[in-house]
Parts: C-alpha cells; sequence; structure tokens
C-alpha cells in the first residue's frame, strides 16, 4: 500500500515504491542503504517527496508519496512517556537537506523516533539532515543535526539515542510547549513592521525578534534576499522561534520556499489578520464573513500552504472555521463560498429591513469610522451612558480594549440629542493599513451601515506617531466602499495623552475640514461633540400644537409612539400637546393641529 497522492503515478514505480516492505533494516541503523537509493531514483524521477517509516525493529510500516506527514503514523499524547517508536526517512527533491517546518512539526506532533531528510539532485544523494526530540527546560524540543555525509548518517547507532530521548521523557515532568514564538519580518517600514508586532501581540503571540530589510525589488522566490533568508533561519534556531511573520502579503510558493529554507511555519500579514478576526468574531454573522474571506485568501494558494494546512499544524492560520486538511479539494472550497456567500444574503436583507424601518421612522443614522483602536468603541460606550435612552441604558456595552481589532461586530444602540430627538450611533469595525482585500469585500455586508448613514465621524488616534498614515488608510477604505463623500466630522481623540506637536502635525494633515478634539476616556469636550452632531444632521421635524379631544385617545397614544412631546397639559376641551413630528406623522394629525 501506497500512501498519499499517487495520482499520474505509472505502475513500474509503484511497484518499484511497493518492494521497500520487504527489505529489512538493521534495527540500529537509520536506513538501509538500497531504500536511501530507490527513494531518491524514484523521488528526482517524478519531482515529488518520498517517505518511508521504519519501525524499532527494522520494518518498514508505511511508505508514501508526499512529505513526513503523509506517512502514517498515530498521534501520541506525551502523557503517555513514550515516543511512536516510528522514525520517517524522506526525501527533499529540492536539494535542501533542512528539515522543513512541517517536518519539524511532524516531529513535534508526531512524537517520531527520528525524522531524516535526503537531499537529492538530478537522483543523487548530496547531503543529510538528522531531526530527533530533546529536552529543553523541561520543555519538549527539537535538535537537528544539517549536512550529515552518507558515510556520518550510516554510523549513527539510532537505537542508542531513541533509548536515551525516552528515558529522559520517562524520568522527567515534560511540557509540551505548544505556544507560538515569532520572528517579524519587514521589507516595507519599520513604522509597518511595528504595527505587525501589535496585531502579533492582539494574537497572544511573543515577538522574540524583528528583522527589516529595506528591498527596491521582491525577490520572486523568497521575497527577500537569499542571505537574510539564511539569517533568520539561523536566528530562529538560536531563539527557538517556531513561526515567521512576514509584513507583506506571500504568494503560495514564496510561503513553500521559505518554509522549506527556514524550517519553521511562514504566514504573512494577512493570515495574521485573518486569525484575529477568527478568534474575536461573535456573531454568526462576523464568524460567516471570516470563513468567506480565509476560504478566498486560500483557494488561490492550496499549493503553498504547506504548514497552514497539515493535519500536524496548528496556531495562527489553522483557527477558526477554515479549511485544515493538507489536500484540500478545491471544488468543496468553491461549494462552501457559494454556501456562506447565501447565508450572507439572508442577514443582508434582514439588515436592509431593520434599515427600512429606521428610515420609515426618519431616524437620522451616524456611524463611527476609523483605524484600528482609534477609540471607537470607547466613544460609543461613554455617548450612549451621556444620552443613552432609558429603555437602551441595560444593553450591554460594546467590548473596548487597548489592542487591535477589540471590535468586529457592528452594534446600533438609539441614543437621544436635546434638539433633534432620537438617532442611532453606530460603532464598526476598525480598518488597518494592507487590509485584504478579501476581507473588506466580506464585511461589506456590515460596513454597509457605514454607506447609508448620514453623518459620518472619523475616529483618529492623536496620540498615535502614525496618525496620518493612518487617517490616509481610512480614506483609502471609505473610497473602496464609496463612502468617502458623506457628510463627516472628524474626530481627534486621545488628546489627553497626545503631544501638542502630534496634535499639530495631524491637523495640518486634515487641511480645513471640520474636526473636534476629544478625550473618549476622559470625557473632554464629548457635549460639545454631541451639539456638532446636532448641527450636521439633518433635520425634518416641524414643531406643532394640538388640541385633541378627550374621546381621540388613539391619538393621543399615536402621538406618544411616533413624535418628540414638548409639552402636555389637560384643558377642559381636550388635551393640548406641542410635539416636533415628521411630515408622515404631521398628515395624520393635522386635524387636530391649532397652531404651528
Amino acid at each position: 500500500m501506497i500512501y498519499g497522492n499517487i495520482e499520474g503515478i505509472r505502475k513500474s514505480i509503484i511497484d518499484e515504491l511497493e518492494s521497500i516492505y520487504s527489505i529489512k533494516n538493521l534495527k540500529d541503523e537509520v536506513c538501509d542503504l538500497e531504500i536511501l537509493n530507490i527513494i531518491s531514483r524514484v523521488s528526482s524521477f517524478i519531482e515529488r517527496e518520498v517517505s518511508v517509516g521504519i519501525n524499532r525493529k527494522g520494518t518498514v510500516t508505511s511508505v508514501a508519496i508526499g512529505d513526513s506527514t503523509s506517512v502514517e503514523v498515530p498521534l501520541i499524547d506525551i502523557e503517555e512517556k513514550r515516543l511512536s517508536g516510528v522514525r520517517v526517512i524522506h526525501t527533499h527533491p529540492n536539494g535542501y537537506c533542512n528539515l522543513s517546518a512541517l517536518d519539524l512539526t511532524a516531529l513535534l506532533k508526531l512524537k517520531l523516533d527520528a525524522i531524516v531528510s535526503v537531499a537529492i539532485v538530478e537522483g543523487k544523494i548530496i547531503d543529510f539532515s538528522l531531526g530527533m526530540l530533546t529536552l529543553y527546560n523541561n520543555k519538549l524540543e527539537f535538535e537537528e543535526k544539517k549536512n550529515l555525509s552518507l558515510e556520518e548518517i550510516t554510523s549513527i547507532h539510532i537505537l542508542d539515542k531513541i533509548r536515551f530521548v525516552e528515558n529522559l521523557i520517562k524520568t522527567n515532568d515534560v511540557i509540551e510547549d505548544m505556544q507560538e514564538k515569532t520572528i517579524l519580518v519587514g521589507a516595507d517600514t519599520k513604522e509597518s513592521l511595528e504595527e505587525l508586532k501589535e496585531l502579533a501581540e492582539a494574537c497572544n503571540v511573543p515577538v522574540l525578534e524583528t528583522v527589516f530589510q529595506s528591498r527596491n525589488k521582491i525577490d520572486a522566490a523568497f521575497f527577500i534576499g537569499r542571505g537574510k533568508v539564511l539569517e533568520i533561519a539561523s536566528m530562529r534556531q538560536v531563539e527557538r522561534a517556531n513561526v515567521i511573520i512576514f509584513d507583506d502579503e506571500l504568494s503560495g510558493s514564496q510561503v513553500r520556499n521559505l518554509e522549506s529554507a527556514i524550517g519553521a511555519k511562514v504566514i504573512d500579514r494577512t493570515t495574521l489578520i485573518l486569525e484575529i478576526f477568527a478568534t474575536r468574531a461573535k456573531t454568526k454573522e462576523a464568524k460567516i464573513q471570516v470563513e468567506l474571506a480565509q476560504l478566498k485568501y486560500r483557494l488561490t494558494r492550496l499549493q503553498g500552504l504547506g504548514t497552514v494546512l497539515s493535519r500536524t499544524g496548528g496556531g495562527i492560520g489553522t483557527r477558526g472555521p477554515g479549511e485544515k486538511k493538507l489536500e484540500t479539494d478545491r471544488r468543496h472550497i468553491m461549494e462552501t463560498i457559494y454556501d456562506l456567500k447565501n447565508e450572507l444574503k439572508k442577514i443582508k436583507k434582514t439588515r436592509e429591513v431593520q434599515r427600512e424601518k429606521r428610515n420609515k421612522e426618519n431616524i437620522p443614522k451616524v456611524s463611527l469610522v476609523g483605524y484600528t483602536n482609534a477609540g471607537k468603541s470607547t466613544l460609543r460606550n461613554t455617548l450612549c451612558d451621556l444620552a443613552s435612552k432609558k429603555d437602551n441604558q441595560t444593553k450591554e456595552k460594546v467590548f473596548e480594549a487597548d489592542m487591535l481589532f477589540a471590535t468586529l461586530d457592528t452594534t446600533t444602540r438609539a441614543i437621544t440629542l436635546k434638539n433633534k430627538g432620537v438617532i442611532t450611533l453606530t460603532d464598526t469595525v476598525g480598518f488597518v493599513r494592507k487590509l485584504p482585500h478579501d476581507l473588506v469585500e466580506a464585511f461589506k455586508s456590515t460596513l454597509e451601515e457605514v454607506i447609508f448613514s448620514d453623518l459620518l465621524c472619523h475616529v483618529i488616534d492623536t496620540s498615535s506617531d502614525t496618525a496620518v498614515e493612518q487617517y490616509i488608510a481610512v480614506n483609502e477604505v471609505l473610497n473602496e466602499l464609496g463612502a468617502a463623500d458623506k457628510e463627516m466630522i472628524l474626530v481627534l481623540n486621545k488628546i489627553d495623552k497626545a503631544t501638542e506637536e502630534q496634535i499639530a502635525i495631524i491637523k495640518e494633515a486634515i487641511g480645513d475640514k471640520e474636526l473636534i478634539e476629544i478625550s473618549a476616556k476622559e470625557g473632554t469636550n464629548l457635549e460639545e461633540f454631541l451639539g456638532l452632531i446636532e448641527e450636521k444632521l439633518p433635520y425634518n421635524y416641524r414643531k406643532v400644537g394640538y388640541l385633541i379631544p378627550y374621546e381621540k385617545g388613539d391619538i393621543q397614544s399615536f402621538l406618544h409612539r411616533n413624535a418628540r412631546i414638548i409639552e402636555e397639559e389637560y384643558r377642559d376641551n381636550g388635551t393640548y400637546m406641542v410635539a416636533e413630528v415628521d411630515d408622515e406623522v404631521y398628515n395624520k394629525t393635522r386635524e387636530y393641529v391649532i397652531e404651528e
């Protein structure tokens, strides 16, 4: 039985691989020379990896076409105090002997006795790498020996090494260190790299090192220079990092090449943002939108996303509702995307019904927009405390925190202004530089609240050193949504933390546009801000005096439900009411009007 993807492989090759099962290895040797020659020759011919699993008796347990994780090995819990009893020998037809991210992940997750990579070029063995488990501060780690010759690999007494490692596991309280630790790599700007660090921290991933390389031309194979890749590979070993995060979007082939060269999982900024969205999404709509964005992004990269789609993967990029198996069926993804789009259409219709109701009631709509972590949720909660309708004061507050993408779910609440009555205030998902296009597309149904608003309040974190870049990034997304021409107030938030110089810089970038300086946290200038909102909102109400006969109680009730009552007095011939009404209410009650 040959495991893995055997599609398109001729029968004579399959038969030759089947013959490996009959070859007996010496118990203490890493691998028989005849097996090494067969898998090297076949791998070079079919240009795919070939893997062989060997147990401690020297018997071949499985042969697979594919990487090390294609070999059938049972998952073992570290609490069993043992290893899997299987060592995996596999080829690298790209000529690199370095153990890839998938190899090292398989070694740790499957508790392999050992893993060996065979670097081959044109059917000839170049060198080997040997990976084995070890303990480091009672944590299960791996160690790798690279560039071993054929003579060196065949002279290793593998059982002695396996027994030593297994004895360490049995006699110590071993912890599996599943936490991801990262090195960040950027080639754009240092400010963008600093923001990537914040994104990683928002995902609870410790950043060990950052690497910046300014490049005029992007390397098609590795994104950054080959020398810098080797430098990162060495840094990963020293720092014991297991994830490398790039600040820009990578192609599938770049991910594959980098993982092979560095020996760690490689993801890009887009994958990280999608991961944050996957872990933070709470409502059904947000979860569907994130899944849709993940699947669209992965669809074009199935060939490159090795570790992310592996059964031995885990961590960033594998959580949330996205596909996780190694060989994902493209048609299945397309069908899932189709189903998710239909789900979003249903939710969109529900939103339209809610919006139509608000339109019918002539309730003005105000939306808070801005860069992620600009303080929109804090501002929304504070304004609701200041001006909320009594029946809404018990409603749950929006989650607020000093982190990127604290808010993913759009929420709308009613607040009451002094002179213009009830309005709706909507808190939206924050924007970010290099926001994945698929994510903007997926969240368009949520962001429609922005499109249909009467007034936008663009909240800016004045205390940020990159406030101007953030301001520009938000305007770009608003342009993409077709909402750039909306009536807008620029809200300079966090003035309690900002310096005079920072405030001056953002004011210069804004120019002569309408702005107000506030602090949502400290409550500075919020009454003035509400006054400015009142001034900017359209007002379609008229002030009318009524005298309603006592037998017409239904009219009195109708006005209480649909108008803003200013004055009410019981007289001899009926109830005198002064109210602010829209055209529809006025037309239905005009026979009782006594003054306008």
